[in-house]
């Protein structure tokens, strides 16, 4: 994949350097909405190859958490619990609050999707544990 198609057609953007303690690997968000203007906040989400987040609950008492709409690549997802899920683009995924999960790309192909947070009630993000290599190694 060549620099200017990594992203996607929603664009690269920047390192994400604020979560990066929250992912093996390197990854890049793309603001798509403005958070001071709507209240529902989309990002294009870029994964290296092999990257992936670590575990992790969109909590609400409400409402809440996350769709995944895969644009770019090729990706897993997996819930805790069941079989991880092969991800390409044009797939969406939704994921209800409170599910521990984690998503990322296959080890041989960058991947991007757009991340979008359900508002909710009393909405956070717990950050758990990092998905192993024995475990991503597995799929």
């Amino acid at each position: 994949m060549s620099e200017i198609k990594k992203g996607g057609d929603f664009g690269l953007g920047e390192e994400n350097t604020a979560f990066a303690k929250y992912f093996i690997g390197k990854s890049y968000l793309n603001p798509l909405t403005d958070p001071n203007k709507t209240s529902l906040f989309i990002a294009n989400v870029t994964f290296e190859p092999a990257c992936r987040n670590n575990w992790h609950i969109h909590k609400a008492k409400s409402g809440g958490g996350q769709i995944l709409i895969c644009v770019d690549g090729e990706g897993w997802y997996q819930e805790e619990g069941k079989d991880a899920v092969s991800l390409k683009p044009g797939m969406v995924i939704t994921i209800p609050a409170n599910v521990k999960h984690w998503h990322g790309a296959k080890k041989d192909s960058w991947f991007s999707h757009l991340a979008i947070e359900v508002p909710g009630e009393e909405t956070s993000n717990e950050w758990c544990e990092p998905v192993t290599d024995e475990e991503y190694n597995k799929l």
